[in-house]
Parts: structure tokens; C-alpha cells; sequence
């Protein structure tokens, strides 16, 4: 062999282990390189877990709040159902007690106005449509399911006042009177309940409701001027002053 030769030997064989030598660190580099990455990727799962993670145990937790509050919505409705519970039995108390009241209540205000309509067919005989149709109207109110018992009894009760009050006041209105057959335009004056008179607009007749007869009768000509005056101061046409009025009591009338 040559000394040319020999070198280019010796060459190649250097250049070959250079080979030898490279393969194994790329080898190496290539694994740190893949070992890199798997790294990367289990840190890119873990992080992905730890976000799942943390989305669960912010549901739960939502889940344990919302469980909380779920429990006291329920206690408060127990209670609220408790407290109307015991509000119904209340009202029906309240309707068993109304239902008793009822029915002791309305035979009483039934015997009112039997009681209210005979006292007006004995009193005098003033204002005779407007109180029987007071009477009237309240017995055709008594039987209706629509109007409350305590307005029915308010009612009675207002009627009653409106027929005490006649007892206090005086006066004076105009209307026609049935007397022996004829229909005379009179006006009327009431005291109370003490005294009732008649007198026509031209003032030739002068008369009174005897109550013990039970009829109407002619006064004398001197009573004419009293109730007249009486009838002026009830429509308010002069100022109230001292009325002698002629009056028959009903002893007198029984011993004539």
C-alpha cells in the first residue's frame, strides 16, 4: 500500500466512526426531543384536568348553595302552609259561628218587622205609602242570598231609628185624605206622635185623626188660625213661637 493510500484509509475509517458517533446522539436528541414533548402534552392534560376539576367543584358548591336555600324555601313554606292552615280553620269557625248567628238572627229580624208593621197599622195614620213601603221593601230583603246579614240588620235597625225620629219632630206636608167618600187636597200637620191634623188650602176646614175612633173628624171653625200657624212654622215659613192647638184626649173622647 501506498503512503497515499494509507492516508485515504486512515480517513475513511476516522470519517466512519464520525458516523458511529453521530447516531447515537441524534438518537439521543431525537428521545429528549419526544420526551419534550409528551411532557408538554401530560402538562396541557393536567392542566385541562385541573380545569375540569375546578368546574366540578364550582358546580358543586353551586349545587350545595342552591340544595341550601332549596331547604329553607321549604321550611318557609311548611310554615306558610302551617299559618294558612290554621287561618282556614279560623274561617271556618268564622262560617260555623255566622251559620249559628244566621240562624237565630234572622227569625229575630223577621219578628222586627211583624212587630214594626203592626205598630205602624195602630199609630197614626201620617206618611202611609212612604212607611209601608219602607215595611215592604225590607221584607223583600230579608229572604235574598246576595245581600249580607249584617246589611239586612242594619236596615231594620235604620228603619226603626227613621220611625223613633217621628216621635220628635214636627211637620208639615200635602197630600190628598179620603173622608166620607171624597178625596179632599189637604195638608197635613203632625207633632210627633201625639197629635194629627188636616187642614184644606183654603183653610174652610180644620180637622184631626181621632185615634180612639180610629177616623178623621171636622174641629171647630176656632181651630182654624192655631193650625194654620203650626202648619207655617213646620214648613219653616215663620220662626217657631208658642202653638196652642186644640187637643182631645182620649179619656175625653171615650166619656163623650
Amino acid at each position: 500500500m501506498t503512503l497515499h493510500a494509507a492516508r485515504y484509509t486512515a480517513i475513511a475509517l476516522a470519517l466512519g466512526s464520525s458516523f458511529v458517533l453521530a447516531d447515537p446522539l441524534d438518537q439521543a436528541l431525537s428521545e429528549s426531543a419526544g420526551l419534550s414533548r409528551a411532557a408538554q402534552e401530560s402538562q396541557h392534560k393536567i392542566e385541562g384536568l385541573d380545569d375540569s376539576t375546578q368546574q366540578m367543584l364550582d358546580s358543586y358548591r353551586a349545587a350545595i348553595i342552591q340544595t341550601a336555600n332549596l331547604e329553607r324555601y321549604n321550611a318557609q313554606m311548611r310554615e306558610l302552609v302551617q299559618a294558612q292552615g290554621k287561618e282556614l280553620d279560623g274561617y271556618e269557625q268564622q262560617l260555623r259561628d255566622l251559620e249559628q248567628t244566621e240562624a237565630s238572627v234572622a227569625p229575630q229580624m223577621q219578628r222586627m218587622l211583624d212587630v214594626l208593621g203592626e205598630f205602624i197599622a195602630a199609630d197614626l195614620p201620617f206618611l202611609p205609602y212612604e212607611r209601608n213601603e219602607r215595611l215592604e221593601t225590607l221584607q223583600e230583603l230579608l229572604p235574598r242570598a246576595d245581600v249580607s246579614l249584617a246589611e239586612k240588620y242594619r236596615r231594620v235597625l235604620e228603619a226603626y231609628q227613621i220611625e223613633s225620629d217621628y216621635g220628635y219632630t214636627l211637620e208639615a206636608w200635602r197630600d190628598s185624605l179620603q173622608r166620607d167618600g171624597k178625596t179632599l187636597n189637604v195638608d197635613f200637620l203632625r207633632i210627633g206622635r201625639v197629635m194629627l191634623y188636616y187642614q184644606t188650602p183654603d183653610g174652610h176646614e180644620t180637622g184631626w185623626w181621632n185615634p180612639h175612633a180610629r177616623e178623621w173628624q171636622v174641629l171647630e171653625g176656632s181651630a182654624r188660625r192655631p193650625v194654620t200657624r203650626a202648619i207655617e212654622v213646620a214648613r219653616q215659613q215663620k220662626s217657631a213661637d208658642w202653638l196652642q192647638l186644640p187637643v182631645k184626649t182620649l179619656a175625653l173622647e171615650a166619656k163623650q
